[in-house]
């Protein structure tokens, strides 16, 4: 039985989707914020997810920015929103649908039926652990040693992003195009200094680093 989860704060909406499907094959869980929905993602082997765009946490984007950041399963786009801005800005977060409200019950099981038969085998795990560290992605933390690790904005970006390319290269400009922005391609330095930050407060013996690798001119690399 596929497990469909549903990231929608009208209640009544998604009650009706909830019970919908269920009479259809489905198991349906439900979160009312962005926040709940992605701790249900982390907790459940969950094989679809439908999201609205107007969460009152989050930016719906937001909530698909950082499913993807841990895993593949297929993300289906609930939104009032009509603007080939909006669905342009999902689908290139990582959505695979976008339908708008309102919508038939027909449609969307057929959307469901497509988003399952794209459905990978397995799903990439929430947690990253190395022999000095782990990494939660559905969390967003680091724990080293038992604690939190405290990191900034920025350094949990640069991390993250490492992370998801696990043992590949991350070059030098996706990491700064993608953590500062377009205007910041050349800025190389940046990436030294946080670089630098995240591997005193990971790495066991910084200066000969196991887990944050330095590509010389290249970028960088995250090695579990």
């Amino acid at each position: 039985m596929s497990v469909v989860l549903i990231i929608e704060d009208e209640a009544q909406l998604a009650r009706a989707m909830q019970i919908n499907l269920r009479a259809h094959g489905y198991q349906a869980l439900a979160a009312g914020c962005g926040a709940d929905g992605l701790k249900l993602a982390a907790q459940h082997r969950v094989d679809i997810v439908v999201v609205d765009l107007g969460l009152p946490d989050m930016d719906g984007v937001d909530v698909i920015r950082r499913l993807r950041g841990w895993s593949e399963v297929p993300i289906i786009v609930l939104s009032a929103r009509h603007a080939s801005e909006d669905k342009v800005e999902a689908l290139d977060a990582g959505a695979d649908d976008y339908v708008t409200k309102p919508f038939g019950l027909d449609e969307l099981l057929a959307r469901l039926r497509a988003a399952s038969r794209r459905s990978p085998a397995g799903r990439g795990a929430p947690t990253v652990e190395t022999a000095d560290f782990m990494v939660d992605l559905a969390a967003r933390k680091a724990v080293k040693d038992g604690q939190d690790v405290r990191l900034t904005p920025t350094e949990w970006n640069i991390l993250e992003l490492l992370v998801r390319n696990s043992g590949k290269l991350v070059s030098q400009h996706q990491l700064l195009t993608q953590v500062w922005g377009q205007a910041y391609a050349k800025e190389t330095q940046y990436l030294r200094v946080y670089i630098a930050q995240l591997r005193r407060k990971l790495e066991q013996d910084p200066a000969n680093p196991r887990h944050l690798h330095t590509e010389a001119g290249m970028g960088y690399r995250f090695d579990p």
